[in-house]
């Protein structure tokens, strides 16, 4: 991690700490040991320069929370932070609501969420194509139907900013009937692609989406939550990841979707417009 962006993370902590206190500067610094100056010093970021290892210890230990946590190389304040497994398993059952992903995304108000989907993504879907995948899934209707809806919610908030990543061949089969869709009615596909498109227009710009060549690039469908945790789908399950590294990484490769992208986030509802009217023009439907 670059020294200033783990001072950065050091002085946002120690402030969430001298706020939960409810001690004042003074009373604060001499509960871990230091004077005054010299917390003043360590709040207003003047320097990258981190306290001395005692004075560290000596917060984690007062305020009870792990020096990974202290630090930002841990997402877990408690002192067992440090044990925690950095990959784990959680099942996708039936229903949205009784699943993580709600909390997940409560959880990441105010940062960045990406997302690269296994397909149309949840909260651009009619009624119609989540009835047709529910009927090849056997999943539930009322559940994903909820999932979109939810979403959709999510995104009219003011804090939210998710960028969305995913072949442009995915939409471009779509249209054609291929693949998933070669039993949802052209009529449908229309809809979905003008409901896709108003929606963008809609949503834009806290909610983004980007496409790319999927020929020249390849993703799994994952969701990065913030800084917190990355999810990655597998069927009726998600591999989490909560490790640090692990969610840059992957953060990374996202961001090298984005670039690799021919059609940007302005772009993307007259994408969708334009497919709909090459795909089924006037009386075709």
């Amino acid at each position: 991690m670059d020294k200033r962006d783990l001072s950065t993370i050091f002085r946002e902590r120690l402030k969430l700490l001298l706020t939960r206190s409810d001690l004042n500067q003074s009373a604060f610094a001499t509960a871990v040991g230091i004077d005054r100056s010299a917390l003043s010093q360590l709040l207003s970021g003047a320097s990258t320069r981190l306290p001395r290892a005692e004075t560290l210890l000596n917060i984690a230990a007062e305020f009870k929370v792990s020096l990974d946590w202290l630090l930002g190389l841990s997402h877990d304040e408690g002192v067992t932070g440090e044990i925690r497994e950095s990959l784990e398993i959680e099942e996708a059952p039936d229903g949205f609501d009784r699943t993580l992903l709600a909390k997940w995304h409560a959880e990441a108000a105010g940062t960045k969420i990406r997302y690269v989907p296994a397909g149309i993504p949840d909260l651009l879907r009619t009624e119609a194509l989540v009835e047709y995948e529910a009927g090849i899934t056997n999943k539930s209707r009322e559940a994903q139907a909820g999932e979109t809806q939810y979403r959709i919610d999510y995104n009219r908030r003011p804090e939210t900013d998710m960028e969305v990543c995913m072949p442009r061949h995915t939409l471009e089969i779509f249209a054609r009937g291929l693949g998933v869709w070669d039993r949802f009615p052209e009529a449908d596909r229309r809809e979905q692609l003008l409901h896709m498109a108003a929606l963008l227009d809609d949503l834009y710009p806290t909610f983004r989406l980007f496409l790319y060549d999927g020929r020249m690039r390849y993703s799994i469908p994952y969701t990065i939550f913030g800084p917190y945790r990355a999810a990655i789908y597998v069927g009726d399950m998600y591999l989490v990841l909560n490790a640090t590294q692990p969610i840059r990484t992957l953060t990374s490769h996202f961001d090298n979707l984005i670039r690799a992208a021919d059609i940007n986030a302005h772009e993307a509802a007259s994408f969708a417009q334009k497919l709909a009217a090459m795909s089924f023009p006037s009386g075709s439907v």
